[in-house]
């Protein structure tokens, strides 16, 4: 399945009724076999510090992507452009979707799976920017947050690789990850052709000693390195 043109809707209401699209479509389920070599990619979006609010359309940005295959470091790159609109809950697409594909596909190779710093199943209509990016570029996704955003769950206990089931409405659409005893767990999503059980295991198998999977915190350095360079 994938979406017809313009991958990108530039209006809330455009954007909205994409997403209900994608919510319903049934794609073809994404396993990951454990044990076997992984091309991991992450991807992670900045803008400047310093701006209050939620933004405005216009604002530059800096798009980081990073490839790991079989715990090696492939790839990492930056693109810059502008955001497309103002960020507001639920519509994160219309600010940094453009940008995220941009960056992924700047990559010299393709991932077997894309975490993404944003929600999946996590949102109103099911549907949050780490499931539409999946869909845009025909990748499995899983989506890395440091909170959900309509979900409930209780917190893991505090041990490493301990989780519990995130909820909306009584479906699990993810888990709390303790990726790192004594840090806050992360809220792993479910996304693009990945259930929530698939995407716990991603997020496991692509994290090392860091709180955040590998190839998402190499891409975030990436793009706050660039934002950096031009202040």
């Amino acid at each position: 399945m994938g979406l017809a043109p313009p991958f990108w809707p530039e209006e809330p209401e455009a954007l909205i009724a994409a997403q209900e699209i994608l919510a319903a479509a049934a794609p073809e389920p994404w396993q990951f076999a454990g044990g076997r070599p992984l091309a991991v990619a992450g991807c992670f979006v900045c803008f400047p510090r310093g701006s209050s609010g939620t933004g405005a359309a216009g604002d530059p940005g800096w798009a980081g992507a990073a490839l790991v295959a079989d715990g090696r470091l492939v790839a990492v790159l930056v693109v810059g452009g502008q955001a497309r609109a103002a960020y507001e809950p639920g519509l994160l697409a219309l600010r940094e979707g453009p940008l995220l594909e941009s960056a992924v596909r700047g990559l010299p190779g393709v991932p077997d799976v894309l975490v993404v710093n944003a929600t999946g199943r996590d949102h109103p209509r099911r549907a949050g920017l780490a499931l539409h990016l999946g869909a845009v570029l025909s990748l499995p996704t899983v989506g890395v947050t440091a909170r959900p955003l309509v979900a409930a769950g209780d917190w893991p206990m505090d041990e490493r690789g301990a989780s519990s089931p995130l909820r909306v409405d009584g479906e699990i659409v993810g888990f709390w990850l303790r990726t790192r005893r004594g840090a806050r767990p992360l809220a792993v999503h479910a996304a693009w052709r990945t259930d929530p059980e698939t995407a716990l295991a991603v997020v496991i198998a692509a994290t090392g000693s860091a709180r955040t999977p590998e190839p998402l915190r190499l891409a975030r350095r990436a793009a706050r390195e660039a934002r950096a360079a031009l202040r």
